[in-house]
This record gives structure tokens, C-alpha cells and sequence, in this order.
């Protein structure tokens, strides 16, 4: 890929500020980007914005295609007169974490309330764009919005534990369904709807103010999920529907027993049968929606960590060789333009992840993080700035790191020391220090979550792997990123080369 040299921010739109407990596609999202532009920043990283289940876990959806409802902003509904101000319940939320348990009940009042109105408006200007999605999307949206219309039906159990008809797909029972539930299933098919719509319009946005958007998609899908129900053959599973071996990662950085994700693995060889159907369509819907596509776990194309689903930790699994470049050059050949795929290549990578990754013209990633942190070992990391490559993505952290203070402040002296020499540094503003440390990198591009530019503690964690509460809650404050925050990290992006050449030209 040929990446002009630039800089952005890793910002998931939950964390944004809103009176709905819960950043989403509305006024402060567009208010970012207006900082973005503002501090001389050419990319907004999201994490996966696809429907989130049990955990709240954006890695672990309900859909590979669907999107996460709970960031349609209601006052972007409110101007397209799809609510009034009088749907809108006096609730106060947190404002420093998302409440999901009252948060999702609250939005899906909204939003069921919004259908209700536009069911109502026949001559509403968006029903012919309805009718055009439906129609577009017909290949996932029509399985998953049954599959949804289903789960609360089932009181939101596992698609496992459905009754045995809908369970194996019955296409009588679930025409019959169909009919019973219709106005339910058109119902989240408005939704979805909405979604999709609210999001082209950040994203032309976005385009204007010459921002690029870098999506993220999970490599795994959750075993309840739309997918895993309506295409069971694509999955290791046994005759029950259970994954008999799931997803995970060994004893590694974050973890003495190792990560048991518990997706279900794919099945490969069917994939491969029907052209790598599957995610030829995922590749396509994310480029179209976004700029960039992050795939998370790139690692596990190359070969990756296969759990019995028996075994309750990670430890006792092994590598399986995954489809490699072949699946790639299935999707490029798919494709009516070069993808623009960033490789997450984090963890333990083995030569045939080099192998891969040297095959495929996708840059990789980079976290500065763990480079100083090896200088405590007897192997100083690829991490660190001056081993850096072009064709790379330099991070001071990503979503599943400590902030860079939280970091900082759990490193040993020895760390602190090098580090120290090595950026000419009293440490005293080490999350700019970072910042200043990813600029000055031979990186095309350099992104930093939003907690380190603000120079926020562990209290501000994404997310802590290998741990189920707590995660994905963190929020931003209303005005933190102000002019003062925006002119700083605008000195330095124009002090290291990354403000964007097109913007300079149309400025």
C-alpha cells in the first residue's frame, strides 16, 4: 500500500460524550471530527462497531455484518422527525462509563418508538433508501434480523438452546415465524437500517474534512451469532451445534495461562470449497464503509491457536495451519480496487506469520509499549523506534494495553531508566513523550488512543484481556479535548511531517 505519512486517534464511538449514556453517531461524533481537523489528525481508528452480545464485547458480535444499534444517536432521529422530544425519558447516566444494563434498554425504547413513527409517515423521505437497503443487503440482513426476532423470542438464550425447529433452520417453522413476527423483524430491519444510514453520513462527513476512518474486523465470529446459526458447515461444530475446538491464543504477554476466546474456528475447507464466500462479503461491506480495515489476530491466518472446547484455559492447545495467502489473494481478486487492510501482527509470531505477512503488500503494526518494556529481557524489540519500518502502524498502546501512565507506572526502574535515555526525557509528560516518540518514527502512520493524548491513567482502560467485567464502560469527558489539546498535537504533527498533504493544498 502507498500511505502518506499521517497521524490519528483511536477512539471507539461509545467513548464519546452524550446524554444517552453512551457515545454514538451524533453531534459529538461530528464534534471530533471537527477536533480532528483541528489538531492536523488524518485518521479516526474505531474498534468493531458490529452488534454486541453477552459482554458487551465489540469482538464479539452477533453479526458479522450487522451493526451495533446502540450507536444510532436519538438526536439525529430527532431531525429526521423520526422521534419528537416528547419520546425522550428524563434518565441521568454516567458519564465517565457506559451502564450497558440500563443504557440498552433505554436506546431500544427509542429506536422501537422511531419505527413506530415512521410506519406512521408514508411520504417520509427515507423509505425509498429503506427499500434499497433491504434490498442490498438481503443476503445477511434477512437471516440476521430473524435471527434477532428469534433470540428475543427465546428470551435472548443461545441459539443452542431454541427450540429444536429453529434451532436446525426448519423452513416451515421459520416461515411460520416469519409471519407471526413480521412487524418485529421489519422492526430490526429499520433498525439496521438507520444504523448504516447514520454511519455514511459521519463518514461523508468525515470526507469532507479530510479525515479517513479505519474500521476493525474481528477475525473470529461469537458462536451466537447470526453467522455461526445460518451457516453452521463453516464452523467446527458438533451435531448439537457446540464448537468441538475454539479460538484462543497460549500463555503469552497478557495472560500465564493464555486467552480462551471461545469462538468457534472455521471451517477452512468448506470455505475454501464455496471461494471464501464469507469473507470475500466481510472485506467488501468494511471498504466500502471505511478508508482502512484493521484485521484483528492476522496472525491466525498463517496458523492458529486450536482449543478443545472441553479445556477451560488456553494452555492446552495447538497451531493449525490456517488458509494464508491464498485466502487473500481470493478476496484482492474479488475486489474492484487493492484493499486497504492494516495486519494486526501483535503476539507470538512465528516464521510462517513473517512468511505471510512479507507475501501481502499490507502494512503491520507496531506498539511502542512493548518495545521499551523489552529492554528488561535479554532481547531488545523490533518495537523500538529506530527498528521501525515504513510499511508499519506505530500505536503507543493499543485498546488492549494499559494507558501509556498506567503502563509507565507498573515498569521497573530499569525500564524507566532506558527509557528516560533513550527519548531525552524527564518522563514528567510521558504520554507525550510516547506521542512525540510514534511521530518521529519512520511510520507512514502513527495513531495514539485518546486516554494518551489526555494523559489518562488505568482508570481509562479499554479493556484488560483475560478479564469479563469492566471492560468497554470508558468514557470521555465533555470538553476535554479542547482548543489548548488540539493547537498542541497540532505543533507536533506539523513538527513531524504528518500533517496531510491534500488538506495543506485545499486549506
Amino acid at each position: 500500500m502507498n500511505l502518506d505519512r499521517t497521524s490519528g486517534i483511536l477512539l471507539h464511538p461509545t467513548s464519546l460524550p452524550s446524554i444517552y449514556g453512551i457515545g454514538d453517531f451524533g453531534p459529538s461524533s461530528y464534534d471530533f471530527i471537527d477536533f480532528l481537523e483541528r489538531s492536523g489528525q488524518s485518521l479516526w481508528q474505531m474498534l468493531p462497531i458490529g452488534p454486541t452480545g453477552y459482554g458487551d464485547s465489540p469482538y464479539q458480535a452477533l453479526s458479522a455484518f450487522g451493526g451495533n444499534v446502540m450507536l444510532i444517536s436519538p438526536d439525529l432521529l430527532i431531525k429526521e422527525e423520526l422521534l419528537t422530544t416528547n419520546d425522550l425519558e428524563v434518565f441521568t447516566f454516567s458519564t465517565e462509563r457506559v451502564e450497558y444494563e440500563r443504557v440498552i434498554p433505554y436506546k431500544n425504547r427509542l429506536l422501537k418508538r422511531a419505527f413506530g413513527h415512521f410506519k406512521l409517515q408514508q411520504e417520509h423521505p427515507l423509505h425509498a433508501a429503506y427499500q434499497k437497503f433491504c434490498a442490498e443487503q438481503q443476503p445477511w440482513l434477512d437471516d440476521f434480523v430473524l435471527f434477532l426476532t428469534l433470540k428475543s423470542y427465546h428470551e435472548e438464550r443461545p441459539w443452542t438452546q431454541w427450540e429444536s425447529a429453529f434451532r436446525v433452520r426448519q423452513p416451515e417453522a421459520l416461515e411460520r415465524f416469519r409471519i407471526s413476527f413480521d412487524d418485529e423483524i421489519q422492526m430490526n430491519k429499520f433498525i439496521q437500517f438507520i444504523f448504516f444510514y447514520q454511519f455514511d453520513q459521519l463518514h461523508q462527513y468525515a470526507i469532507k474534512h479530510h479525515v479517513k476512518l479505519i474500521g476493525d474486523m474481528p477475525i473470529f465470529v461469537a458462536h451466537d451469532s447470526s453467522d455461526v446459526w445460518s451457516h453452521p458447515e463453516w464452523f467446527q461444530l458438533d451435531k448439537s451445534g457446540e464448537p468441538t475446538v475454539v479460538a484462543g491464543v497460549p500463555p503469552d504477554y497478557f495472560s500465564a495461562t493464555g486467552q480462551r476466546w471461545g469462538n468457534p474456528l472455521f471451517n477452512w475447507e468448506v470455505l475454501k470449497e464455496e471461494g471464501y464466500v464469507f469473507w470475500i462479503d466481510r472485506v467488501k461491506q468494511l471498504s466500502t464503509m471505511f478508508d482502512f480495515v484493521r484485521i484483528d489476530h492476522f496472525r491466525g491466518f498463517a496458523s492458529y491457536w486450536e482449543i478443545p472446547s472441553a479445556e477451560e484455559t488456553a494452555m492446552n492447545g495447538q497451531w493449525v495451519k490456517g488458509p494464508g495467502r491464498e485466502l487473500f489473494d481470493a478476496i484482492e481478486a474479488a475486489m474492484d480496487r487493492p484493499t486497504a487492510i492494516i495486519a494486526e501482527d501483535l503476539g507470538i509470531v512465528t516464521d510462517d506469520v513473517i512468511e505471510l505477512l512479507d507475501a501481502l503488500p499490507y502494512p503491520g503494526m507496531a506498539v511502542l509499549q512493548f518495545g521499551f518494556e523489552s529492554m528488561a529481557s535479554d532481547e531488545p524489540s523490533s518495537f523500538l523506534p529506530h527498528n521501525l519500518k515504513a510499511n508499519q502502524v506505530v500505536y503507543t498502546g493499543t485498546h488492549d494495553n494499559d494507558t501509556v501512565w498506567g503502563w509507565w507506572n507498573a515498569q521497573s526502574e530499569e525500564v524507566h531508566d532506558f527509557l528516560r535515555r533513550y527519548l531525552n526525557t524527564d518522563a514528567n509528560l510521558i504520554h507525550i513523550d510516547m506521542i512525540r516518540a510514534a511521530f518521529s518514527t519512520v511510520c507512514s502512520m502513527a495513531i495514539f488512543p485518546a486516554q494518551d493524548l489526555l494523559g489518562l491513567g488505568t482508570e481509562a482502560c479499554m479493556n484488560r484481556p483475560g478479564t469479563t467485567n469492566g471492560n468497554w464502560q470508558w468514557r470521555l469527558e465533555q470538553g476535554t479535548l479542547n482548543d489548548v489539546v488540539a493547537a498542541n498535537l497540532l505543533s507536533l504533527t506539523l513538527l513531524y511531517g504528518r500533517y496531510d498533504a491534500n488538506r495543506a493544498k485545499s486549506a
